[in-house]
């Protein structure tokens, strides 16, 4: 399923940019497009999760740390290959994990997460982004990021051929143009959240079950929330990027438009899920995972 997800991804930031293309220059403007997208499409599937760790300069630790230790441990209790371990020097607490398969993964977590956290809330954390890596959602989640930030460009190549075509017939319509530049952010939006809200819930579960205590996992929300509603962003943040983290590095921006595309669901529902799996067995929680 996450395989077709992303194939489909990449088709539809193909049919995008070759439709965009064809508006402002034709023929010409639509092979132009089409060349942008395969390109991109490579891109975005060899390269999109170096591109993200550099974007937020994370840095990877020593296999000796406490923290690579700890990775190591929740690893191999989820059956998955070792995947890379990076920190964030980054006061705002939170998490992200990318990559394109389990052989090809990163961990990625703020300092500021280490040091608001004792062991155990760190380990629910990370075996919420195991649970990532393990259900595939990385890849998915690395291009999305890339196709959001795509997404913005094609309004402002659709406006500067409207400001730069200098030949009447073929001109953008100016209000065609406007719409574009309206329509596209919420694609952008539609498309994250398509992949973050239901996905967040199952890597929650996984955690509950790789660690056996759901609590953890709430007790690090719970921090996390407080946190995000009364302190700054996490530096770097930026939209496109935000459905990858275990909390939106904007929670604390109230609004109606926010509620409304939120990449992630909201942190009382996630807990209230969680607490849900407190009263159930180790065995039961296993069973209800399958």
């Amino acid at each position: 399923m996450e395989v077709f997800k992303t194939t489909a991804f990449m088709i539809i930031l193909m049919l995008l940019f070759v439709s965009v293309g064809f508006y402002i220059g034709g023929t010409n403007g639509m092979i132009m497009a089409f060349l942008i997208a395969s390109a991109m499409n490579f891109f975005s599937y060899f390269y999109s999760d170096k591109l993200i760790l550099k974007h937020f300069n994370a840095m990877p630790v020593s296999q000796n740390s406490q923290i690579y230790l700890l990775v190591k441990e929740l690893t191999s209790r989820a059956n998955l290959p070792m995947p890379k371990v990076y920190i964030i020097d980054d006061n705002a607490p939170n998490a992200f994990a990318t990559g394109r398969n389990h052989e090809n993964a990163a961990v990625a977590l703020t300092s500021g997460l280490i040091n608001l956290m004792n062991e155990n809330e760190i380990k629910a954390v990370v075996a919420h982004e195991l649970g990532h890596i393990k259900h595939y959602d990385i890849l998915t989640g690395s291009i999305a990021a890339v196709f959001a930030g795509a997404l913005s460009l094609i309004s402002n190549f659709a406006q500067l051929g409207t400001i730069f075509n200098k030949n009447e017939n073929n001109r953008p319509n100016m209000i065609t143009t406007i719409a574009l530049a309206v329509i596209t952010p919420l694609v952008a939006s539609i498309i994250q959240m398509s992949i973050s809200r239901s996905r967040e819930y199952e890597a929650d579960r996984f955690s509950a079950i790789t660690t056996q205590h759901p609590q953890w996992l709430i007790d690090a929300l719970s921090k996390l929330e407080n946190y995000s509603q009364n302190h700054a962003v996490l530096k770097n943040a930026d939209p496109q990027t935000a459905h990858m983290f275990i909390i939106n590095p904007f929670g604390h921006i109230k609004s109606n438009l926010n509620n409304l595309f939120r990449t992630h669901p909201t942190t009382s529902d996630r807990i209230q899920k969680l607490k849900q799996m407190t009263n159930q067995s180790p065995a039961a929680r296993y069973f209800n995972s399958l």
